[in-house]
């Protein structure tokens, strides 16, 4: 059975993709998800977390997701800290993840952080998902009602969409002018053989 990962920048359209493959049975990991889930629920990345940022990491037994925010986002070093603990548990979730599943050809691992965390090292294929910057940015703005230069701030913290093509084994043009469904299906069917 094929691990096979689905990444792309932010507002490129990865989760309406992931839609499209699991409507053809195939089982999909979201890493971030599962990230922010394991970062709540899993014993020992708590206690890292905890002894990282202090007490104040959790608030009702809850993640203090805009204290920590506010810590990473100033010191890039705490933010590497930080994914030096969620990155590894979320490699092993996701390994343990795959192995559960039976009788199909393939699972997807969806992650926005696909080649920045190292993680198609443990991948099969790697399939990229590729919309215009404008476009990706329009996206975001009405899907989380922030500043056209917040959207901006965060694009350009992400590896250029030009690298992820290059690095991608598949690349999805969701720019409105394609059908998504039929390059799903091709790429399905690659995959399956």
């Amino acid at each position: 059975m094929l691990k096979v990962g689905i990444t792309g920048g932010i507002g490129s359209g990865k989760t309406t993709v992931c839609k499209i493959f699991e409507m053809l049975g195939i089982p999909v990991y979201y890493a971030d998800d599962r990230a922010k889930w394991l970062m709540t629920n899993a014993p020992e990345v708590k206690k890292a977390i905890i002894q990282l940022f202090g007490e104040k990491a959790y608030q009702d037994d809850s993640l203090n997701r805009p204290y920590i925010a506010h810590i990473v986002f100033n010191d890039p070093d705490k933010l590497q800290e930080l994914n030096g603990i969620v990155h590894p548990a979320v490699r092993k979730d996701g390994q343990d993840w795959h192995l559960s599943q039976k009788n199909v050809p393939y699972t997807l691992k969806e992650a926005a952080l696909i080649f920045e965390s190292g993680s198609f090292k443990d991948l099969d294929k790697v399939i990229t998902v590729f919309a215009p910057k404008e476009v990706r940015i329009e996206r975001i703005i009405a899907r989380d009602h922030i500043s056209r230069e917040a959207v901006e701030a965060r694009i350009d913290k992400q590896m250029p969409e030009e690298e992820k093509i290059a690095l991608a084994d598949f690349v999805i043009y969701n720019d409105g002018r394609q059908s998504l469904i039929k390059q799903v299906y091709a790429i399905h069917e690659q995959l399956c053989q």
